[in-house]
């Protein structure tokens, strides 16, 4: 009994002490914290209903109740990461060690020790910084065998308190309009699948999808059903594509109006965007690519770009402007659309026949006493449609709006103009001719749109040449103003058709030497040699011979040259280029188709003087100042600014007085392009056709005569490098043979 009464009274003294410390704990604490709150009645309710163990069935502490992580085996929750304020559920089990009394030290007052498996209230930091939350869950461990007062698992906590459900990402938010969704539906999927129905061109096919895909498949024509302003204006655009010399037929307008379902609104949609390209494509292309009508042409490509036109049309504020500006800028094209204008007003509608009958005429009024005459005759009314006078339809007065019109029609015409409505003029109306002055205006319109769009070059004023091959002109063009003009002779209609292309001029050369291409060596001089051994000796030519047998022939500087005293270089894969002549005569003539292809010029000097004063403003050249080079060696004068060169061929286009002038077809340039745009037969006009290049090689069985004199025999004579090498680089020459080919070699290309 007294080992009994010993041992309790000994666990007595040790709680006493534990309760002691507790208490001094507890006050310091309270102190500490200052102005915490105290308990609640439900935190106090709470802590009545957890049973409070006997001390005699508390087993005495060990070393292990001393571990200062005994507290803190609960593990960490997303909620310790913020500051909470402290309410009657934030409650978490306690580890299933008892607490041990420096566990207690570190607890807040409200904490008590607890059986295993009961749960307690997680501890606070006396820190300055937020105590962290406990787990929002009190899980309850199950009571040991040797407990005496079964565990009360704490009630549920609050809701507040309860770990909030994961979110779900939330919904894309579309951009499209609710009354376009069903549109922008039917969109994607008809993109997705049958693009190719309604885009046959890869790039355009891509960028419409890629376009489309950007604004999440929404229409871009329409606003719940409705034509947005940018549509009405591209529509009007195609409709009127006849006054740009293009085919309206080509791009068809789909009838929105009759569109009332997202299948037949989305379908509208595609059609009108693939007609809006086809129109751009058109206007600044061409509906023909150039290599379909000869292989004499090589204009640089300038194709439109889809991802360019849809972004600049659908978001211009004029949308018809915006795709009217594909069309050829240059001033000669307007003046051609204008006087196409003036044509097909002369004809519209129905085949008007006016009837021969008496000289109409018209008198304004001179004063008082002779007032206007106005003779009235029933075929006013009919000259008034067949001129497109709109005002005063059913008028059957000559009047002086009537008689303006014919003095116009008279003018383009080539009649005397009088403003009288007499038989020539009666003839010239009914005669089928103006539908071919029609055709040739719109021909003309199209091979405007091969030409680059910027045809000078900026630096030096947008200065360029064009030369004119049916009208045999040369002009310089500085800040859209013609600064100089001369005639020029070019290449005999067939293999010798000057070549249409755009090239800058870099140099001029003066006093140049002539080596003869060796399409006129084989085709024209060997075939002369034939009949004659001596005739180019006769002429001024030297001929010579490579050990390999290959044949040159050259023409020193001299004022009989075939090239005259100047030559005006732009390299090119048709070794054409400019020069003078010592064959003056062929000015005179009003057709002067006559050389090999190249281009001869009227005024060598003057044109030299006008294209350096351009290039080398401070330079002061004059006509004076070249010819004072003229002499034996060939002189080189460069350009620090290379100058466009434009190879034209113009049949129809409008002079400085604002007349319409057309010229012969010589090359019959005009024939092929109506017959190809008037009956293209299924075929596809702007693809582009391959063409051999004309071979300049020795033809099998050219040999010289015997009799034939040579210039040298120690191999070619050159006074420097050709124009062509200088132009393109030398050729590879053969294979050495010894050092006396050496020595030639050294001699042809220094």
């Amino acid at each position: 009994m007294r080992d009994c009464f010993s041992n309790r009274g000994g666990f007595d003294r040790i709680l006493m002490a534990v309760a002691a410390t507790f208490l001094t704990v507890s006050a310091t604490s309270a102190m500490a914290q200052g102005d915490q709150p105290r308990s609640s009645a439900a935190e106090l309710a709470i802590d009545a209903a957890i049973p409070r163990p006997e001390p005699a069935n508390v087993p005495p502490p060990t070393i292990n109740d001393f571990k200062l992580d005994s507290i803190t085996a609960a593990a960490p929750s997303a909620a310790e990461t913020r500051p909470t304020e402290r309410k009657p559920a934030d409650v978490a089990t306690a580890p299933a060690t008892p607490a041990a009394p420096q566990a207690i030290l570190n607890s807040p007052p409200a904490a008590t020790t607890a059986a295993p498996g009961t749960p307690v209230s997680a501890p606070a930091s006396a820190s300055t910084e937020p105590p962290a939350a406990a787990p929002a869950t009190a899980a309850v461990a199950p009571s040991a065998p040797g407990d005496l007062a079964p565990a009360v698992p704490l009630p549920p906590p609050p809701a507040a308190t309860a770990t909030a459900p994961a979110t779900e990402p939330a919904a894309k938010v579309s951009n499209v309009a609710p009354a376009d969704q069903p549109v922008a539906d039917r969109l994607k999927d008809m993109l997705a699948s049958k693009s190719l129905r309604y885009f046959d061109r890869k790039a355009e096919r891509a960028a419409v999808e890629k376009f489309y895909g950007a604004r999440e498949y929404a229409p871009i024509w329409t606003q719940a059903g409705s034509l947005t302003e940018s549509a009405k204006g591209v529509i009007a655009r195609l409709r009127g594509a006849a006054s740009d010399g293009l085919n309206a037929s080509d791009y068809p307008v789909p009838d929105f109006a009759a569109a009332t379902t997202p299948d037949a609104l989305a379908e509208a949609d595609l059609k009108l965007t693939s007609s809006m390209l086809d129109y751009a494509r058109h206007a600044q292309n061409g509906r023909m690519h150039w290599s379909q009508v000869s292989a004499d042409i090589e204009y640089p490509e300038h194709p439109t770009d889809p991802t360019e036109v849809l972004n600049n049309v659908t978001t211009a504020k004029d949308a018809s402007a915006a795709l009217d500006g594909y069309n050829p800028p240059q001033k000669l094209y307007r003046e051609l659309k204008k006087k196409l204008a003036e044509l097909r007003g002369q004809g519209d509608g129905p085949v008007i026949t006016i009837a021969d009958g008496p000289v109409l005429r018209y008198a304004p009024a001179r004063n008082k006493r002779q007032p206007e005459v106005l003779m009235e005759d029933p075929r006013v009314p009919q000259l008034r449609a067949k001129l497109g006078i709109t005002e005063d339809a059913e008028d059957t007065h000559y009047d002086a709006t009537v008689a303006e019109a014919v003095r116009r029609f008279q003018d383009n015409a080539d009649l005397r103009v009088t403003g009288q409505l007499d038989s020539a003029t009666v003839r010239a109306l009914n005669s089928p001719k103006r539908d071919r002055q029609i055709d040739t205006v719109v021909v003309n319109m199209e091979r405007w749109r091969w030409l680059p769009r910027d045809l000078g070059a900026p630096s030096i004023g947008d200065a360029y040449v064009i030369l004119n091959i049916p009208d045999f002109t040369l002009k310089v063009m500085q800040h859209d103003t013609q600064v100089w003009t001369t005639r020029v002779v070019t290449g005999k209609p067939g293999v010798h058709a000057t070549p249409l292309l755009s090239e800058t001029m870099k140099f001029i050369t003066v006093n140049p030497t002539w080596n003869v291409p060796p399409s006129i060596i084989y085709n024209e001089y060997l075939p002369a040699l034939q009949q004659d051994p001596t005739v180019l000796q006769r002429m001024g030519l030297r001929l010579e011979q490579g050990r390999d047998g290959s044949i040159h022939i050259s023409q020193p500087p001299g004022e009989a040259n075939a090239l005259g005293r100047i030559r005006f270089n732009f390299p090119n894969k048709f070794l054409v280029y400019q020069h003078d002549t010592p064959d003056k005569y062929l000015f005179e003539k009003s057709e002067r188709a006559y050389s090999h292809g190249c281009m001869r010029v009227q005024y060598p000097d003057q044109y030299a003087a006008v294209l350096l004063n351009i290039t080398l403003p401070n330079e002061h050249w004059t006509p004076e100042r070249i010819r004072s080079m003229y002499g034996s060696s060939e002189v080189d004068l460069k350009f620090p600014t290379p100058i466009p060169v434009n190879i034209t061929y113009q049949t129809a286009f409008v002079d400085d007085a604002g007349k319409l002038q057309l010229r012969k077809d010589i090359y019959g340039r005009d024939g092929t392009m109506i017959a190809m745009l008037n009956n293209t037969r299924g075929r596809d006009l702007e693809n582009v056709v391959a063409h051999s290049q004309p071979g300049y090689s020795r033809p099998p069985g050219s040999s010289l005569p015997p009799g034939v004199s040579f210039a040298s025999n120690n191999g070619f004579y050159s006074s420097g490098p050709s124009f062509f090498d200088r132009l393109f680089g030398p050729p590879t020459p053969p294979a050495p043979i010894g050092r006396r080919w050496q020595q030639q070699q050294r001699g042809w290309y220094r």
